[in-house]
């Protein structure tokens, strides 16, 4: 019988190819045991532990006729290797082991021997005796050695431990024993991947994907420009100029597809490794990357300053990819030939086509509108896109529209948001908001550069470089009910975008750097999730930096130069609002694409709130209205509070407010701010004389 005929009815999977392997191991225990006991031979064997005639039992249907002890794991071997030769493409664990060069033959040999108890406990009584006077049902290094030796091989025991340690195989339970008392145990995640389990139960925080089911090339949607230096990555790769590939981009972004690509550009599977500490490394990943033919992929989620050191790796399962966000650091403690690729946003062109992709037929008229609405991330672009296509199937529609776009990604990871910002309904439109005409066009303006925003840059002029982002940062500046926050809601509404107004109670954080991590936290999610982000009371986190006179100075100056950084690099739409825009850092304000003053409102446009919030139905004469607009000098906000307290007293009769109901109202307005209204007790308003209308003009 020829060596390829041998094994011909035996499926070519991992785990067949384990089974004839383990067939030779004990095989070699048994020649091992047949000469320790030359005079009895494997009688005695055969009766302390029947198993293990089983075993030759069942290798004899594959042995031809007349080999001798001594030939025959000769002959098993070279009849193993050409089976495995048959078929080079299919995944065998144990053959990527000695191709990667983790292990040579005596290696694998003495693990597969260490790995019998794992598979038959009655092993262990076997390895016990075999070992006396050492009460151990693990093998040591000697007993392995021994065994190897016996079938003619030159194992030395020191030699075979250091092998299996440094590989990072095997354990040892008591390292502070001496080396020849050691006894040897293979991980059982580690084992699990070598027996061919399917699937494979691996460390915690570790996923396997094979080669098979990464994604493609043509799934990939980046700009041409990025595409082209993924494309050279394997021969960098290849020329060893490169041992570690950083990939950095935002959240949502392609990361794990950019990740998969490279790795089947390379032939090979992929490790995804998660760590909950990133401290704590996996074990034996380094083995277990080698035996799956996988390319370890670590992702982290690194705040400011925070940074992560790769574990040392055989040169065999390099290079490490390292999928972060645009914040951290990496470093490997193994070599310092670092490739970083940096993500870019998703462009216009990008998201047209993914939209029309992930729609799949669904895709509607106004796609280009949603394409340039909706800035979205791969990632995010993809669930938003089935999410929409199952809500119009809900109303019966084959069309997705916008509304169904806009409802699918108000779905998207907001809990991440939700934990550090609150959602603000956005309503109304600019006619509901009452501002001076200076205000008026600076907000007419901060709504076209919102817009514009990703169209601009491609018309902006060389000395812009890539300073230009799509980012827009404003800051509103004026006392308290002006308007600055009615604004950044009108803002989104107009925009169709959603607004979460910033937490600074759950931001600012006591702890050294942990303000900065919350910052980085809510500013990428919302960078991400492309809605805008209001920043209340800014003056809080944007505040003057000072003299460094104690700890709490400095690390306040931190905080405030972080936030500087982000906010330069900011994708996204900020609205800064502040009561005390002197108390506002000049390097905020320099940074800031607008600044625009809301005032406290004169006269006229205190007339003109009272008439918007009042009810139609009001029964107060004009004349009464415009001295009160004239007289009680009132904000926006306290209008708009007086004209709802006046609608509830109005409602204590017959739901028509009149001028009582407005004098309670003002008074209750003067009482909380801790004044006394200018009109009598009798109610009456005396006439602004022509000083006084001068100096409200002024105002």
């Amino acid at each position: 019988m020829s060596v390829p005929e041998v094994f011909a009815d035996v499926p070519r999977t991992a785990r067949e190819h384990f089974r004839l392997l383990y067939h030779g191991a004990v095989y070699r225990v048994l020649d091992h045991v047949r000469q320790r006991d030359a005079e009895r031979g494997l009688d005695r064997a055969f009766s302390a532990y029947p198993f293990l005639r089983d075993h030759l039992e069942a290798m004899a249907p594959w042995l031809p006729d007349g080999l001798g002890w001594s030939e025959t794991f000769a002959w098993w071997r070279s009849a193993v290797r050409r089976w495995e030769e048959v078929d080079a493409a299919t995944p065998l664990p144990w053959r990527a082991l000695r191709e990667a060069e983790v292990l040579d033959d005596d290696g694998c040999d003495a693990l597969l021997l260490a790995g019998l108890v794992e598979e038959d406990q009655r092993f262990g009584t076997l390895f016990a005796e075999l070992q006396e006077p050492v009460p151990s049902r693990r093998p040591g290094t000697e007993l392995l050695a021994a065994i190897l030796r016996a079938n003619g091989g030159e194992a030395d025991a020191w030699a075979l431990g250091r092998q299996l340690l440094g590989a990072d195989v095997v354990t040892v339970a008591d390292p502070r024993a001496p080396r020849s008392a050691w006894q040897l145990s293979v991980a059982p995640e580690l084992w699990g991947v070598l027996r061919g389990d399917t699937p494979p139960v691996l460390p915690e925080g570790c996923r396997h994907v094979p080669v098979d089911r990464l994604a493609r090339r043509r799934e990939l949607v980046v700009p041409v420009a990025f595409d082209e230096q993924l494309v050279q990555v394997p021969a960098i790769v290849a020329a060893g100029q490169a041992d570690a590939v950083v990939v950095r981009g935002m959240g949502g972004s392609d990361r794990g597809r950019i990740a998969e690509v490279l790795a089947r550009d390379l032939g090979r599977g992929i490790l995804l490794i998660e760590p909950q500490d990133r401290d704590v490394e996996v074990a034996h990943l380094g083995p277990i990357c080698a035996a799956l033919g996988a390319l370890p992929v670590f992702r982290y989620e690194l705040g400011p300053g925070e940074t992560v050191t790769l574990p040392a790796l055989p040169p065999a399962v390099r290079p490490t990819v390292v999928i972060v966000g645009r914040e951290g650091g990496v470093r490997s403690a193994s070599t310092d030939r670092v490739l970083t690729l940096n993500v870019p946003p998703t462009g216009l062109p990008e998201r047209r086509r993914l939209w029309r992709e992930a729609l799949d037929g669904h895709a509607p008229a106004e796609l280009d509108a949603i394409s340039e609405r909706f800035r979205l991330p791969p990632r995010h672009l993809r669930t938003a896109a089935a999410r929409a296509v199952a809500t119009a199937a809900l109303e019966r529609r084959t069309v997705v529209n916008s509304t169904d776009v806009a409802s699918a990604c108000r779905t998207l990871d907001r809990q991440h948001l939700d934990a550090l910002a609150s959602r603000v309904e956005p309503h109304g439109g600019w006619e509901q908001l009452v501002v001076n005409d200076l205000t008026r066009s600076r907000l007419d303006e901060l709504a076209r550069r919102c817009r514009n925003r990703e169209r601009i840059a491609d018309h902006l002029g060389s000395g812009f470089g890539a300073r230009a982002g799509h980012g827009v940062r404003a800051l509103l500046t004026g006392g308290s009910g002006t308007g600055k926050t009615l604004a950044a809601t009108i803002l989104a509404g107009e925009l169709g975008m959603d607004v979460y107004r910033v937490d600074l109670a759950a931001i600012v954080n006591k702890y050294v750097g942990e303000t900065e991590k919350n910052l980085h936290r809510v500013l990428s999610v919302a960078e991400e999730l492309d809605v805008i982000l209001l920043i209340d009371e800014g003056d809080a986190l944007l505040g003057n930096r000072t003299e460094v006179r104690s700890a709490n100075d400095r690390f306040a100056n931190l905080e405030t130069n972080y936030l500087l950084q982000r906010l330069e690099t900011y994708e996204g739409i900020v609205v800064v609002t502040t009561n005390a825009g002197d108390r506002i850092d000049g390097a905020f304000q320099r940074r800031m694409d607008l600044v625009i003053p809301f005032a406290e409102p004169g006269p006229e446009l205190r007339l003109d709130i009272w008439s918007l919030h009042l009810p139609e139905d009001h029964r107060i004469h004009p004349r009464f209205l415009e001295d009160i607009a004239g007289r009680c000098v009132l904000s926006g906000g306290q209008i708009r509070n007086a004209a709802m307290h006046a609608t509830l007293l109005a409602l204590e009769g017959d739901g028509i407010v009149r001028r009582a109901e407005v004098e309670t109202a003002v008074r209750a307005e003067y009482a909380k701010a801790g004044g006394i209204p200018p009109f009598a007790s009798d109610g009456h308003v005396p006439p602004i004389n022509g000083s006084q209308a001068f100096l409200e003009r002024l105002r």
